[in-house]
């Protein structure tokens, strides 16, 4: 049985949120992707079916400005159909495409929340086409490491207590070993470290919730939290050149159909 680590009720109302707010967080959105899909200029094959799971707008407008045909899927309707593409909501415990249907699948920053990954990776292999290209990203450990320390620390002194308010994230040894795991082929899997500066840091939050990030491990504390608590721990952010500075480390995964 897969360990329950995410609340998927949690991870679904997050994102049906969010899917009113992309606006906020367009511009961030939209360079991540474009990371990810710098990949397929390294390529000569031609797509012509695609999936974006999970891509939050900022992946089905440009492979349908490549001239492909897009199903936009999401935990989320709102956010499936926010996308850009056909719109399908989904339970990844049972995707509901049929064997070898798409050229090129894109899951950016759409699997961090997922139980059963390797299991949602057998899914989409089996999806994808012969000889088709799945193209992926998430983020990966040391990704707002600075709020993780920042926020455990300041829990310490406000209640003597710790609770999980980031999620963890995998090692990146281990992204192309779960893919070489669902059986796609010649698996690879590099990182991007961004860093990302703030004058205010609750922009910080702000933007995780417009994204659609927050907090969704399920052993998170349903309490409120003290008042001191994140104004403390934002307060303790590393800064350079008087801005607040967190990380992400994006893992970047490419692997192609059998």
């Amino acid at each position: 049985m897969t360990e329950t680590i995410f609340d998927n009720r949690a991870v679904r109302a997050h994102r049906d949120r969010a899917a009113g707010r992309l606006g906020q967080v367009a511009p961030v959105l939209e360079d991540l992707a474009e990371r990810v899909l710098d990949r397929l200029e390294d390529t000569k094959a031609v797509f012509r079916t695609a999936l974006d799971f999970g891509g939050r707008g900022a992946i089905a407008p440009a492979l349908r400005a490549r001239g492909m045909d897009v199903v936009s899927a999401d935990l989320s309707a709102p956010m499936a159909a926010r996308a850009g593409g056909a719109a399908v909501a989904v339970d990844p415990d049972a995707l509901p495409f049929a064997e070898k249907t798409f050229d090129l699948i894109i899951a950016h920053c759409s699997l961090q929340w997922i139980n059963d990954l390797p299991g949602v990776l057998i899914q989409l292999r089996r999806a994808l086409k012969p000889e088709g290209l799945f193209l992926a990203s998430m983020p990966v450990l040391g990704t707002l490491a600075e709020l993780r320390a920042a926020l455990l620390a300041a829990e310490d002194f406000c209640s003597g207590a710790v609770t999980p308010r980031v999620s963890p994230f995998p090692d990146l040894r281990d992204c192309a070993g779960l893919l070489q795991r669902a059986g796609f082929l010649l698996p690879v899997a590099d990182v991007e470290e961004i860093e990302f500066l703030y004058a205010n840091p609750l922009d910080l939050l702000h933007e995780l919730r417009a994204a659609g990030e927050a907090n969704a491990v399920a052993a998170r504390s349903r309490r409120i939290p003290p008042r001191a608590l994140f104004a403390g721990a934002l307060g303790a952010l590393p800064v350079r050149g008087g801005r607040a500075v967190v990380t992400l480390r994006l893992a970047i995964m490419t692997g192609w159909g059998s």
